[in-house]
């Protein structure tokens, strides 16, 4: 009797084989050749669920927006606006094991974004959907103000910065240092 095979479970393995790929080696090895290896697959059974590279590579950057996403679904949010915009962008700095691990996925995508059209087109959609909601929770805490979106801009910079630095240099930036400086941003927000 032939196997049944959670089609989504398999995809969802395929993610993370390319990711620890990347992680070990970088996003110009994370071959389909390499990715079926990491997986334990053949070609052609890869092939089922991706039919090209950046078919793989896109779903793969698809999937660190989908896992914070999905992260932030489950939160428990505080009553307060500024306890809900600290929440969220916690959420995005490399606080943890797997936040590390999308952080470091995330920032291999976005020097590749520079030469892949394709990927460039779902790093710009991911960029604005993070910048998008940045915006609207400071809305929340500041109001409608002129200086509203350059807030947004430096918000997003800083959070950006902060997960950069955190998976480039994570014995200098430690986690409690950037909870430190993300929360002495939003304290001079709200003074």
């Amino acid at each position: 009797m032939p196997r049944v095979v959670d089609a989504e479970a398999r995809r969802q393995d395929l993610v993370e084989a390319v990711w620890r790929v990347i992680r070990r080696e970088g996003l110009p090895h994370a071959s389909v050749r390499k990715v079926a290896t990491e997986a334990g697959l053949s070609m052609g059974s890869l092939r089922h669920y991706f039919t090209t590279q950046d078919e793989l590579l896109q779903f793969s950057l698809r999937a660190v927006g989908e896992r914070v996403t999905e992260r932030l679904r489950q939160l428990e949010y505080p009553a307060d606006a500024r306890g809900v915009l600290e929440l969220v962008a916690l959420e995005l700095l490399p606080l943890d094991p797997d936040r590390f691990a999308e952080v470091e996925v995330w920032v291999a995508f976005t020097a590749a974004t520079l030469t892949n059209p394709a990927l460039r087109a779902l790093g710009d959609e991911s960029y604005a959907a993070v910048h998008d909601l940045l915006r609207d929770l400071l809305r929340d805490l500041l109001g409608d103000r002129p200086e509203l979106e350059a807030q947004a801009d430096r918000l997003h910079a800083l959070i950006d910065g902060l997960a950069l630095h955190g998976v480039s240099s994570p014995g200098r930036l430690k986690p409690d240092k950037a909870r430190a400086a993300l929360r002495e941003h939003l304290d001079a927000l709200t003074a």
